[in-house]
């Protein structure tokens, strides 16, 4: 069963998440997830959505190792998520590669994460999974996803995701941020003390989100002041 990392505390993992109709997103979530790098060298991906259905793809190493221009070339859509990989809690292996995916009915999502759960094991539990089988927390928060969507196939996608999150985030105890996407948005959730950053940038044709504001820099989305 995963445990916090117990050495001295670290910035683990990048999160991005881009929402640019017209755009070139995969492109523009590699730029973004350059700019994370130093968050995490063990495995880099992404989550591209055309409105019909999401494509991931993911790989050891480096965000350069992942993608090159051929691969970014084929990933179109609208909106994209993606992130980089340092472990805290799982090994170090493509199966812990994120994003996360899962497809439930005629709802799918992917997930990227930052940060750690202190309540694991008790939410294993309560989803009825047995010991070691929890490959991360990660992949814990999208079984909770899928198994809440798994009763929800008569509603609107959309709908019957904003209500698997509502079920679902309050139940996570820990310092963590998420950004999420389905066939239409991409979504970031920060716990309620903020302890891992998730910054919001304005496009002048979408929105982005990411771990850090150079992210948003990089591809020409500066920080969001409200207005």
């Amino acid at each position: 069963m995963p445990t916090l990392d117990d050495d001295t505390p670290k910035e683990a993992c990048g999160v991005f998440g881009v929402f640019a109709p017209g755009q070139p997103v995969a492109h523009l979530t590699y730029l973004g997830l350059y700019a994370l790098q130093h968050r995490g060298q063990e495995s880099a991906g992404m989550a591209v959505s055309d409105r019909e259905s999401l494509t991931v793809v993911k790989d050891m190493g480096l965000v350069s190792n992942a993608f090159d221009d051929r691969t970014l070339a084929t990933l179109t859509g609208d909106l994209a998520i993606g992130q980089t990989r340092y472990s805290t809690t799982g090994s170090s292996t493509w199966r812990n590669a994120q994003p996360v995916y899962r497809g439930v009915d005629h709802v799918e999502f992917a997930l990227g994460h930052n940060g750690n759960l202190v309540n694991v094991e008790q939410l294993a539990a309560e989803c009825g999974m047995l010991p070691g089988t929890v490959t991360s927390d990660s992949d814990l928060v999208a079984e909770m996803l899928a198994t809440e969507l798994a009763g929800r196939g008569d509603m609107d996608p959309g709908e019957a995701f904003d209500e698997a999150l509502t079920e679902v985030l309050p139940r996570l105890h820990g310092a963590f941020s998420l950004v999420l996407a389905d066939h239409d948005r991409i979504i970031g959730v920060r716990d309620p003390n903020g302890f891992r950053p998730l910054c919001l940038g304005r496009l002048d044709s979408g929105w982005v989100l990411a771990s850090e504001s150079p992210a948003l820099d990089v591809i020409g989305g500066p920080p969001w002041s409200g207005n």
